[in-house]
Order: C-alpha cells, then structure tokens, then sequence
C-alpha cells in the first residue's frame, strides 16, 4: 500500500509540473521568444488594455446620446377595495385586474454641448490608451532586452572565471612537479595553491551571479524558473553610431515627436479641454424631446355592458398618445455647476504639468543615455586596447615563467591583470550595446538586438 500510494504521488507531480508550463514554450529562448512571452504574461500590460476596453465602452456610450432612445413595457396587477373603475370612471368596491402596455422615446436637442464635447473627450481618452498600450510594450520589451544582455553577460564571466581557474590549476600541477623534483622553492607553489582557491571562490561567485540575472530574467517574463532555464545569445556585435551628429538635442527633437509617452500626455490634455467645455456646457438651457404611447386592459364591463369587451377592442380605444418638448434653464444649482467648472479646470492644469513632466522626463532620458552611451563606447575602445597590451604581457610572462625567469607571483600578477581586463572588456562591451539600442529606441528605430 505504502509504494502504491508512493507511487501515486510520484505520477502526480509529474502530471501537476506538465500542467504548470502549459503554454510556455520550452527553453532555450531566444530573445524574440523572451520578449513575447513578457509581452503575454506582463500585468502591467493587461490593466492597461483592460483600461483600454473601458474607454471604448465609455465612447460608446457618450456616442449612444446622440441618438433617442426608446423602451417598450407593460404592467399587470389587480386592485381590491374601493378604486376608481378606468372604464366606468367610478368608484367601486370590486377586484379589478388591469394590463397596462407603453412606449416612450426620449432624445436631447441640445444640450449645451456637452454630447458632443463628450464624445470628443471619450475619443481623445481612447486614443491616449493606444499609446499607454505602445507605451508599456516598450517599456516591456526594454526591460527584457536588458535582462538578457545581462543574462548573456554574467554566462561569458562564468567562462571568463573557468578559463582563469583552468590556467592557474594548469600551472599549480606543473609548479608541484617542480618543487617535488627541487627546482623550484615550496613558496612558489604555496602562492599557487592560494591563488588556485581563490580563483574556484571567483568560479563559484560567477556563476551565483549567472543564475541570479536567469532568474531575473524569468521573473521578468513571469513563468516558473528552474536552473534548466537558458536563452540562445544572439550575434552581439558592437555597431557604429554617430555620437558627435546624433547629439542630444537632436535626438530629442525626434523623439518628441515618436515616443508613445509624450502622445499619452498630449492627448490627456486634450481631453482635460474638453473636461472645461463639458462643465461649462451646464451652465447653457437644454432642450428635450419625449414621446409616449399607453394602453390599456380592464376586467372590467363598461357602462350598460355584462361582458368585458375583447382584449384588442380595449386596446385600440384606450390607446393614447403625447409628445414633449421640454426647456431646462439652469438658474442656481447650488454652486454644483461653478465647482464643476472648477474641478475641470484644476484637472487641465495637472494635464498641462504632467505634460511639461513627460517631455522634462523624455529629454533628462536622453541626455542621461546620450552621456553613459558616450562613457560606454570610451571603456569598450579602452578596454580593446588594454586586453590587447595584456594578452602580449601574459603570454611573455608565462614564457619566462616557463623558462623560472620569474616567480609565481609575477605570474599572478600577469594574469590576474589579463583575466581582470578581460572582464572588464566584456562588461564594456554589453553595456555599449545597450546603450546605443536605447539612442536607436529614441530616435524611432526598432527594438531588437539582431
């Protein structure tokens, strides 16, 4: 019974773990797949095409005033007691049952404006949504690139750190040789064991690091992270870019016009405007039209009758119709009207700042990436040549080494120094990478690291 149910809860897991990634696509992801995926699961996302729909309803809606309206219904019930006869217009004492049938339709003729400022301000809010949807999926897919440059980034300093440990362990073994045969002194192969170990520590706090930015990463696409998890690196390769043409100034002037952010702000202050109209329209008469149609039925004989006439019959004589037009003129609504105007006009004045604050935000942006995209390609050509200089350093200490021209510790030096700029190299590298896509993002280019 024990393995049975063992074995029970073995399937289970299983079963439960396939059920978990249903839908998520298997790795090693590439960057369009990490990006997609993002996109899909995103909550930020979500809420706001979720806010996007309610915008399309409340147009809908704002659009629905334009036209009447119109509802049909009917009534039944019955009255006992002394009430008034509808056919014989009498009192009486007995049950009487009625059916009542109406129609009515309803439209505004002019209502100060405020239909058609509404359906203006619904379309300005709905148009302001499809940019905060182009706005997020940016941001999204920003993110995502960032990630996995770093993902990419923190693998290479794995290989980076095994190579140097690799070295050291290679060198360890032939320095032991040595010492054991009486060539070389004990310390050197001391200092070797020292630096060996350090070296595994470096190995071990890489690849902490590499598994930290994968979780990052999947935490960022929200799915389920395991140490299996593994993107495909792209052909990274570093791009020119004109940095002394597309100054900041420049690049802004272009992007104001592209940037989803600064449409988003525009056209709510747009639809503040048409919040002003709206609440100034109430101070304006408005004009309505109202039809109506009734009927009804009574079980009930009328005057000098001993049958109740026929269900039709009833409903023709009894069928009335009116029609209404109806003038409202605003005189004192108890401030409601002059605080609303009020209110619109407060909301227009924050639509005015958070408008100069995008466009503030935008041109700090830039200049911020103009500035660490300038510092980033000035470390990437610096650390080129210094790795270079080092490769040549090493590789004539490790000759000289070789040959007991110089001790172990010379040795480390040399390589630590070339191990060092390595890293460094590689972390000036993915750093300009994501610099320039983001001047390239800026001045409407598109996302991508291919």
């Amino acid at each position: 019974m024990k393995k049975l149910f063992f074995l029970f809860m073995a399937i289970f897991g299983v079963l439960h773990t396939a059920n978990s990634q249903e839908g998520i696509p298997p790795g090693p992801y590439d960057l369009q797949t990490c990006v997609e995926i993002a996109l899909e699961n995103n909550l930020t996302l979500k809420r706001t095409i979720a806010n996007q729909q309610i915008n399309e309803a409340t147009l809908l809606q704002n659009q629905g005033q334009r036209i009447p309206s119109f509802n049909v219904g009917a009534s039944s019930g019955f009255r006992w007691g002394r009430s008034i006869n509808p056919v014989t217009n009498l009192f009486e004492n007995n049950r009487i049952g009625n059916i009542n049938l109406f129609a009515n339709s309803s439209v505004t003729v002019f209502g100060g404006m405020r239909v058609n400022n509404s359906v203006a301000q619904a379309r300005k809010d709905l148009e302001s949504g499809e940019f905060s949807i182009q706005a997020t999926t940016n941001q999204v897919t920003l993110d995502v690139i960032n990630q996995f440059i770093n993902v990419v980034f923190n693998r290479e300093q794995v290989k980076i750190a095994e190579n140097q440990l690799k070295s050291t362990t290679e060198q360890l073994q032939r320095t032991t040789k040595l010492v054991e045969a009486g060539s070389l002194p004990l310390s050197d192969q001391l200092d070797l064991q020292s630096q060996n170990a350090t070296n595994q520590l470096e190995v071990i706090n890489a690849k902490n690091s590499y598994r930290l930015a994968k979780l990052s990463l999947a935490q960022l696409m929200q799915i389920p992270f395991s140490d299996e998890f593994e993107v495909i690196e792209p052909g990274f390769e570093v791009t020119t870019f004109d940095l002394e043409t597309n100054d900041p100034s420049r690049i802004y002037e272009i992007a104001i016009d592209l940037m989803p952010e600064i449409k988003v702000s525009e056209a709510n202050l747009e639809s503040a405007e048409y919040g002003v109209k709206i609440a100034k329209g109430a101070f304006l008469p408005t004009l309505g039209l109202s039809a109506n149609v009734f009927s009804n039925y009574v079980d009930q004989p009328g005057f000098g009758q001993t049958e109740i006439p026929p269900f039709g019959d009833q409903i023709e004589r009894n069928l009335s119709q009116s029609a209404n037009l109806q003038l409202n003129i605003p005189i004192f609504t108890n401030f409601n009207n002059r605080a609303s105007v009020q209110r619109a006009r407060a909301q227009k004045i924050l639509a005015e700042v958070d408008n100069t604050q995008a466009k503030n935000q935008l041109r700090q942006d830039i200049e911020t990436a103009f500035n660490q995209a300038l510092a980033s390609e000035q470390s990437y050509e610096a650390s080129l040549t210094r790795v270079k200089s080092l490769e040549e350093t090493f590789r004539i200490a490790k000759q000289r080494f070789d040959l007991g021209a110089i001790n172990s510790v010379d040795f480390q030096v040399a390589q630590n120094n070339l191990f060092n700029a390595q890293a460094d190299l590689l972390n000036a590298k993915y750093t300009y990478i994501f610099r320039i896509k983001v001047l390239d993002f800026y001045l409407g280019n598109p996302i991508n690291l291919n």
